[in-house]
C-alpha cells in the first residue's frame, strides 16, 4: 500500500507509514508538542486500562513504572503470604502472590509488546524471555533504549500530542 503523503511502499496490513508515520487509514500525520513524562499512577492506570492491547507504543517511563509496581506489589504480597501462613502452598509463593502474578501476566506481556513497538521491533521478540540470561539481557537493553522519535510503523510517538 503506497502512502498518500510520501509515496513509501508499505505492507498491506500496515496502519502507519514506515517512511513518514502517516496514519494510512485516516491520512493524518501525527505531530505536536511533547507531553510530560508518565508518572507512577498514570503508568499503572494505563497498564490495566490497556489490559490486553498489544498494538500501539509505550514509553520507557510507562514500562519501568509498571516494573516497579509489580515488583513492590509482589514483595508486599510475599510478606502478607508469609504472615498469614499461605506461603509455599503453590510452590515458592503464596496464594495472594500467585493470584497477583496471574492478574498482571497479560498486561505485562501487552506492555512489553508495546514497549518493543516503541523501538520499532515486533512484540514477538518477547519470546526471548525463554532464552535464559542472554534473552533477558537483550530485552533489558531494548527496554532501556529510547523509543523512535516521531511515528513508526506501530503508531504515533506516545511522547507527543497529536494535532
Amino acid at each position: 500500500m503506497k502512502c498518500r503523503t510520501c509515496g513509501h511502499d508499505n505492507p498491506e496490513a500496515a496502519k502507519f507509514c514506515g517512511g513518514c508515520g502517516t496514519n494510512l487509514i485516516s491520512g493524518e500525520v501525527s505531530v505536536g508538542a511533547e507531553l510530560p513524562m508518565v508518572g507512577f499512577g498514570e503508568a499503572i492506570s494505563r497498564g490495566f486500562r490497556n489490559y490486553a492491547t498489544f498494538s500501539g507504543r509505550a514509553t520507557r517511563a510507562e514500562n519501568w513504572w509498571w516494573v516497579l509496581f509489580t515488583t513492590l506489589a509482589g514483595i508486599m504480597l510475599f510478606v502478607v503470604d508469609t504472615v498469614t501462613g499461605t506461603i509455599g502452598m503453590f510452590g515458592d509463593s503464596g496464594v495472594l502472590g500467585q493470584l497477583f502474578e496471574l492478574a498482571v501476566l497479560v498486561p505485562s506481556l501487552a506492555l512489553g509488546a508495546r514497549r518493543l513497538h516503541d523501538i520499532n521491533r515486533t512484540g514477538w521478540w518477547l519470546l526471548l524471555l525463554f532464552v535464559i540470561v542472554i534473552g533477558w539481557i537483550v530485552l533489558i537493553v531494548w527496554a532501556i533504549k529510547q523509543g523512535d522519535k516521531g511515528p513508526n510503523k506501530y503508531g504515533p510517538d506516545p511522547r507527543h500530542a497529536t494535532s
